[in-house]
């Protein structure tokens, strides 16, 4: 009896401790499995992505709210959206912020998160009086500068056409001065800019961006065009269009990510001449009783406080070299990136 007792005994406890032991092991597998989830749900970790598709797949879509979305309207072309989507990236020790991802070449396309102050478009008097003056027949004779980004031996805006010989001084400002005294110039390359003119109340976006895309200028430092800052918007049943923006500008300013961007009480220059003028470029406002509108303005205006009212933010495109090796993308933990 003894004998079996003890027997039973040994028995128990080889049945307790191999229980215990299951137990402990799906106690560890489930916390390991909650590890997982969390971190899902905290945000997009990206550790050593490479520019592009890698950084498209490691973020992910999404199809409502703030976030990147299927461009939709240019193939291979991702969009941030949103009233602030977790797009913020460190570039020349400062925060900027991507715009899109183009997955057929792998760049990435940023925008500085803060203005560069006062500045013109193309100030007066730059471009000769005379029609075969040394700044070309396209602008000869603005008194308000020139809506032509850069030189171009047969630019049409549709209504104007003519030989533009000098850049604009803002482009020439951007690509000279501000370019050298970047610290990571290394990490852009040269890309194609869309330079052309639309009309300002446009109502149809696809439209829109075919004539935004029939100029290019090919460089380094660029701005938005008008189509980015309408792309940014997640509303577009109210904000899908300049016209639907415009109507609807208090409301398209709150689900717009790039609307934070634009100067108090002035105007965001986009790259972006329009068609009835040779001096009119597309802006954006947070002008008084303007707020939200996509507008145009002279490229250089003479009248009031708009004379000192205009800023912009600089856009460069990123090589499809660098690696993303740190960071969500929020504006507490940008992502970081290297070469």
């Amino acid at each position: 009896m003894m004998r079996r007792s003890r027997r039973r005994n040994k028995q128990r406890k080889i049945i307790i401790i191999s229980i215990c032991s299951i137990l402990l092991i799906m106690t560890v597998g489930y916390a390991a499995m909650q590890t997982n989830l969390s971190i899902s749900v905290k945000g997009n970790v990206v550790k050593n992505a490479t520019a592009g598709s890698d950084l498209v797949e490691e973020v992910g879509t999404v199809t409502s709210g703030d976030g990147l979305y299927v461009d939709g309207y240019e193939e291979n072309v991702y969009t941030y959206r949103g009233a602030n989507p977790n797009n913020y990236v460190i570039f020349n020790n400062e925060l900027w912020r991507i715009i899109s991802i183009n997955i057929e070449d792998n760049t990435i396309k940023i925008m500085r998160n803060n203005n560069l102050g006062m500045i013109a478009f193309d100030s007066a008097g730059l471009r000769d009086g005379s029609s075969n003056g040394a700044g070309g027949t396209y602008c000869a004779n603005s008194s308000f500068g020139c809506n032509a980004w850069a030189i171009s031996n047969n630019f049409d805006n549709g209504t104007y056409t003519g030989t533009v010989l000098k850049d604009a001084e803002l482009n020439i400002h951007l690509n000279g001065e501000y370019l050298n005294g970047l610290l990571d110039s290394n990490k852009i390359v040269t890309h194609n800019y869309s330079v052309g003119a639309v009309t300002s109340g446009n109502s149809n976006l696809a439209e829109q961006i075919t004539s935004e895309n029939g100029t290019v200028w090919n460089g380094k430092v660029g701005m938005i065009t008008s189509s980015e800052y309408i792309r940014a918007n997640t509303n577009s049943v109210q904000c899908g269009t300049i016209s639907l923006n415009n109507d609807n500008g208090l409301t398209c300013l709150t689900t717009n990510w790039m609307y934070s961007l634009v100067p108090s009480n002035g105007y965001l220059w986009t790259i972006t001449p329009n068609t009835t003028n040779a001096s009119l470029v597309l802006t954006v406002s947070k002008f008084w009783d303007s707020e939200g509108i996509l507008g145009i303005n002279h490229a250089y205006s003479t009248s009031g406080a708009e004379r000192n009212a205009f800023s912009a933010c600089p856009v460069v495109t990123l090589s499809p070299e660098i690696q993303i090796t740190d960071g969500i993308g929020s504006s507490s933990d940008p992502f970081q990136i290297s070469l």
